[in-house]
């Protein structure tokens, strides 16, 4: 009788450590997998500031329990895997799929930028050729021996400097009252250099003195490129580009301000500025596109704050 109440315990130890085997390891992959998921989430909601989506553990295609009493620990936590197992797959083709929107962003402003730069290049004087002196019917038929015929000239105009090479980014002489109405904007001296730049950068660009406030931002950023506010400072930038009816360069800006922190606070604004931008160059379909992947990467940012921008954006760009 011992032996056999000696096998029988054994039994059940071995049949409750195999479950409790069974249920580490199940543990174990819900872990991996929560964390998986939040790295996932952390790309496709880059502004989700670490908040994790919970996922609907309630599969359609398993049957609900009548009781919580007869449903077990173990079959709780397969349910949950098999739930974040599709979340995972369904947040990992998101991640796909935005890649290669942005992809397909970027091709598209670099043939916007090289198609700008050409018309730039169209635009400016090109050297001016003379043909050479031909010989006319009612000039002699004979022509001095000593004359020489006249070579080709070649006419070269004076170089033109464009307004935007041009170090202090204003195209002009200021006036002297442009000058005292400038001088009259308060310059901060906190003591810090970067957030007195950004201030003076934003009173400038407020009274619309846009040359000036890209001037001032430009040599901030210049100095402090990885400053910590650094994301609103470029999109402010863009903003002075655009607002000045210089949407080409305001592209440029605003997509880089992006692409160089999706994370950043005003990586949303720039989107959306950027496609303004796109809109103002007549380019709709790549404008159409920036909103999108602002809708993309930031759906509570698109939905929220900047709602009723991004609606304007669309209409205006007619986007479907």
């Amino acid at each position: 009788m011992n032996f056999r109440l000696a096998l029988l315990s054994g039994a059940a130890f071995a049949l409750s450590a195999s479950a409790v085997a069974q249920d580490t390891n199940i543990d174990g992959r819900v872990g991996k997998l929560e964390k998986e998921m939040r790295a996932v989430q952390r790309q496709v909601f880059p502004a989700g500031a670490g908040k994790f989506i919970a996922p609907d553990i309630q599969s359609p295609t398993i049957a609900q329990p009548e009781t919580p009493s007869t449903t077990s620990a173990t079959s709780d936590l397969l349910v949950r895997v098999d739930a974040l197992e599709a979340q995972l797959a369904t947040l990992t083709g998101q991640v796909e799929q935005q890649g290669n929107n942005m992809r397909g962003l970027e091709a598209r402003l670099k043939i916007l930028e090289a198609q700008l730069a050409s018309a730039q290049l169209a635009s400016a004087p090109q050297e001016t050729a003379m043909p050479a002196i031909a010989q006319a019917t009612t000039a002699p038929s004979v022509l001095p021996a000593a004359a020489p015929v006249p070579a080709a000239v070649t006419v070269k105009p004076k170089p033109v400097v464009a307004a935007a090479a041009k170090p202090a980014a204003i195209a002009a002489k200021p006036s002297a009252a442009r000058v005292a109405a400038v001088a009259a904007i308060e310059r901060p001296a906190t003591g810090d250099a970067f957030e007195d730049g950004y201030t003076y950068g934003f009173r400038l660009w407020e009274a619309k003195f846009y040359p000036e406030a890209q001037a001032t931002l430009e040599e901030t950023l210049k100095t402090y490129p990885k400053h910590r506010r650094a994301s609103f400072l470029r999109n402010l930038l863009g903003r002075a580009w655009l607002d000045d009816k210089k949407p080409a360069t305001a592209v440029k800006i605003f997509y880089d301000n992006y692409k160089a922190d999706p994370r950043g606070e005003r990586a949303p604004d720039s989107l959306l500025f950027l496609g303004s931008a796109l809109t103002d160059l007549g380019k709709t379909a790549e404008a159409c596109e920036a909103f999108g992947e602002l809708s993309r990467a930031y759906p509570d940012i698109a939905t929220g704050r900047l709602a009723d921008r991004v609606t304007a954006g669309k209409t205006r760009a007619k986007c479907k």
